[in-house]
Parts: structure tokens; sequence; C-alpha cells
């Protein structure tokens, strides 16, 4: 009796521990969801580029940016005086757009982009194929956060409000900080595809 006394009962985990248990057989499926939010987003962002009110938001981005501001015609800050709002339609506005050559690029770079997710979306059956889709998203999101410092609309306006320039980001620069999380994932889903084709070729 005094040695059944002296074993100690093995203790169970409390319900945080479990929690942790539970969480780290997750990574697989946490590693398809974020290889499909890539997916989606990309092909989802990419599609919109076909219209117009989405091909005029990404005018100061590129107009302002010294690696791709020679695909339009006009110089900035020219196209301040010719932007359509979300929802909005002035006609002038939309020639002049036109005649930048606004769409013909977003009609491109938004090919690009679907093009780009397509081949992240073929990891089940060519992860060679992801993996360079993967690395070409690096590229684009490195090149999209450039835009933070080539682009005076990523920054609040001085206009009277004591908040204003850095660290305070506009609606525009709010949307370039998230391709941080873009960037993070591609360099996730690339070394996971790497792998999985290296391996193949090993077996």
């Amino acid at each position: 009796m005094q040695t059944l006394q002296n074993h100690e009962l093995p203790l169970k985990p409390g319900l945080f521990t479990r929690f942790l248990m539970l969480a780290s057989k997750t990574n697989a499926a946490g590693m398809r969801i974020l290889r499909l939010a890539l997916v989606v987003v990309l092909v989802w962002i990419g599609g919109l580029k076909f219209a117009n009110y989405e091909a005029d938001g990404i005018v100061p981005l590129v107009a302002n940016s010294p690696l791709m501001s020679f695909f339009y015609r006009y110089p900035a800050p020219d196209y301040r005086q010719h932007m359509n709002r979300e929802g909005e339609i002035k006609s002038t506005n939309r020639d002049w757009q036109v005649s930048n050559g606004t769409y013909g690029f977003a009609h491109v770079l938004g090919c690009v982009i679907v093009a780009i997710g397509l081949m992240i979306a073929c990891f089940d059956f060519a992860p060679g194929i992801a993996a360079v889709g993967s690395f070409l998203l690096i590229l684009m999101s490195c090149t999209t956060l450039s835009f933070l410092i080539t682009t005076p609309e990523a920054w609040i306006p001085a206009l009277g409000d004591t908040a204003h320039g850095f660290p305070y980001l506009s609606i525009a620069g709010r949307l370039i900080i998230k391709d941080l999380i873009m960037l993070g994932a591609a360099v996730v889903t690339m070394a996971d595809a790497a792998q999985e084709k290296a391996s193949s070729v090993v077996s």
C-alpha cells in the first residue's frame, strides 16, 4: 500500500495545453488555407484590373513610381486633375485616362496578377510552377511596398491637421502596407512548394 501511495497519478493536461496540442496539428490545413487565400485574392484583384474604376485607382501609384511610370503617357502629377472618385463618372476624366494608357496597362497588369495566382494554384500537381508563382509574388509585393516611398497619396496630406505625413497612412497607404502580409505568405508558400518539388525529385 505504501508503494502505491508514493506513485503520483499522471496529471491530465489543462484546457489551454490541450488547445495548444490541437493547434500544433493544424499546420497542413493552415498552409492550404494560406495558399487558397493567395489564389483568391490574386485572381479577384487581377480580374478587377479590367474595371475602369480599379484602373483609375492605381494611377497615383504607377505615375509616381520610377519603376513603372514609363507605362503612362503623361507624367505625375498631371493625373490629379483627371481622377474620378470610385463610383463617379466624368467623361472628360475617362477620356484623359484612355489617352494616358491607364486602361491598357491595367489590363496587362491584371493578366499578370491572375497568372501568378493560377501558378500558385498549381501546387497539388506542379509544385515547381507554384514555387515560381510565389517567387513572382514576392517581387510584386516588394514593388507594391516601394509605393510607400514614391507615392505622396500614401500619406495624409498637410491640410491643417497635425496628423499628417509619416507615420499617418492614408487609405491608399493602408492598402499598400498590407502587402507585407502578402510578402510573408509568398515566402512561406514558395518554401513549401520548393520543398515539395525537391522531395519528389529526390524520391
